[in-house]
């Protein structure tokens, strides 16, 4: 079984992932700022899907919170020097490929000792205000959460996938990223555009980087925002549908996922529409559901 660290894991399209990789027998690695959460969380994993959780709760917004996930995506496993086991058993995760093909069930302190051959970064930020006059702390926290934290722990996670031959990463962006919705889309086009860079900078290593673009998706996140009566029905996915659609994406090495045929058109349209349209679109939507 392969071990996967998924950030925003209690909660949305970052719950789903993990429930997913919990089917498929994947240890996890479990991130997010709520200790009962994730604990509640971890043990229902064991339970139900027999696999074996570490929980890291980290605040991402924060310096601390960030070198926390980041030493623990460093750490190579196996401190006492023993050798890996053979990874050539398991591919359930395309390039993050299971490092020892083991089926009893592992404790939280078995997943410590292993290192991680899938990085999720999900977490995400609801700020809901406006960039002029608004909060300046809010912007910042959001900047650390979606652009700062996936940039740092990247950079703690690829060294040692490289080193071992194996390995992913997979990004959550948004369907935004291609329009002009404030910082929310500044970020998420980060995001996008890291990724791809990322993605040709491992070709060759073993290694793939996988970014998914989810339009709106039922989770915690929006009702936060306040975006659920904003939108009608038919344009909101299920966590569970972006999930699947993200995995696969993964185990194909596929670099850019857009789940949903409808969010795929809207992408087309959104890449040959004149950008002074998309900028008059964006400013007809609410300024909440930026995030």
């Amino acid at each position: 079984m392969g071990t996967a660290l998924v950030t925003g894991a209690t909660s949305g399209i970052g719950q789903e992932i993990v429930w997913q990789l919990a089917e498929a027998h994947h240890d996890l690695v479990l991130v997010a700022r709520d200790r009962a959460r994730l604990e509640a969380l971890a043990e229902r994993l064991h339970q139900v899907a027999g696999v074996g959780a570490q929980v890291l709760p980290a605040d991402l917004s924060t310096p601390d919170g960030r070198a926390a996930v980041a030493a623990r995506l460093r750490a190579a496993g196996r401190p006492d020097g023993a050798d890996e086991p053979d990874a050539s058993a398991s591919d359930d995760v395309g390039a993050a490929r299971a490092d020892q093909a083991d089926d009893r069930p592992h404790s939280a302190e078995d997943v410590a000792a292993r290192p991680v051959d899938l990085l999720v970064n999900d977490a995400g930020f609801a700020v809901g205000q406006r960039f002029v006059g608004g909060d300046l702390a809010q912007e910042q926290r959001a900047l650390a959460v979606m652009v700062q934290a996936v940039l740092e722990l990247t950079h703690a996670a690829v060294p040692g996938m490289v080193e071992r031959g194996r390995g992913a990463v997979l990004n959550v962006s948004s369907a935004t990223a291609l329009t002009a919705m404030g910082t929310y889309a500044a970020h998420k086009a980060w995001v996008r555009t890291f990724t791809e860079g990322l993605a040709s900078e491992l070709r060759g290593t073993g290694v793939t980087a996988t970014v998914v673009n989810p339009g709106l998706t039922r989770s915690e996140f929006h009702d936060r925002a306040g975006m659920g009566d904003q939108w009608p029905g038919v344009a909101w996915l299920r966590a569970e549908d972006v999930a699947r659609a993200a995995l696969a994406a993964v185990r194909r090495g596929q670099v850019i996922c857009t789940p949903s045929a409808r969010y795929l058109a809207v992408n087309a349209a959104l890449r040959v529409s004149p950008r002074w349209l998309v900028r008059r679109v964006a400013g007809h939507a609410s300024v909440r559901t930026q995030y």
